[in-house]
């Protein structure tokens, strides 16, 4: 199916693993010109390279914390004018007592999960609505829909991001910029197999054990965790063409875990 978006430019945050990384490869398979930012060089470098070489794509890496105010001042200068952005970040660390979880880690991540993206949005958003077309999709945790406090650190500021972006959406819907919110649950990414692959050397069991061990106890209706490049592709279709009407919509893709009916 063709998505109507080749050639569009898509700011990709948070772009050389995960859910990001799926995210670039499926804009890149619909054509699109990217620009991808992330903080470690050798991995966004590869990551670039790899779905420049599957797909053809005019991908731009970016060396940036798109956290600060300096990493996003250097991504905007590189595509100033983008029409469509995708944000994404690792995930801070999973949490246990809620009491132990200190104040400079909840600035940390109010600074990266909740004004970062807000700040992104504030700078392309009007530019966007002035061209009469423009996608945000942000990737965010199903933990902003269904609190846990093993994921404390990552619902909260991301609730707040999709109150946000929702309020936003509804005052340039008119002026075709879809703005929606995507909240995935457990994930193939690099930050779960860093630790699923620690608590398998601490427990002498391998990473499919663990991870087994997870779903069994969460319940996770479909018996596993979910591939980053099948999420790609939702973000994808929230940037088609054809998603004018699709307004302030968060959309939690999460195996089932999540007890719901809407």
């Amino acid at each position: 199916m063709d998505l109507g978006i080749r050639g569009r430019k898509a700011i990709v945050n948070g772009g050389s693993a995960g859910m990001g990384k799926g995210s670039v490869r499926a804009l890149a398979h619909e054509g699109c010109e990217l620009y991808v930012s992330a903080r470690g060089e050798e991995r966004l470098m590869a990551a670039c390279e790899e779905i420049v070489k599957e797909t053809g794509a005019n991908i731009t890496p970016i060396v940036a914390d798109h956290s600060s105010d300096e990493g996003r001042e250097k991504i905007l200068s590189i595509c100033p004018e983008p029409d469509i952005l995708v944000g994404t970040c690792a995930p801070p660390p999973m949490t246990g007592d809620y009491r132990l979880v200190g104040d400079e880690e909840w600035e940390s991540m109010l600074s990266i999960a909740l004004m970062s993206p807000v700040r992104f949005m504030k700078a392309v958003v009007p530019g966007m609505a002035e061209r009469s077309w423009g996608r945000v999709v942000n990737i965010g945790t199903g933990a902003a829909k269904y609190p846990a406090q093993i994921r404390i650190l990552s619902g909260p500021p991301r609730a707040a991001l999709v109150n946000y972006s929702v309020a936003l959406s509804k005052v340039v819907a008119k002026d075709n910029v879809s703005i929606n919110n995507i909240l995935p649950g457990m994930y193939h990414t690099a930050s779960i197999e860093d630790r699923y692959n620690a608590l398998a050397e601490k427990n002498g069991t391998s990473y499919d054990e663990e991870v087994d061990k997870f779903v069994k106890e969460w319940r996770i209706p479909s018996d596993k965790f979910g591939n980053p490049d099948d999420l790609g592709s939702f973000v994808a279709m929230f940037c088609n063409e054809q998603a004018n009407f699709l307004v302030g919509q968060g959309l939690a893709i999460d195996g089932g875990i999540g007890n719901s009916t809407f």
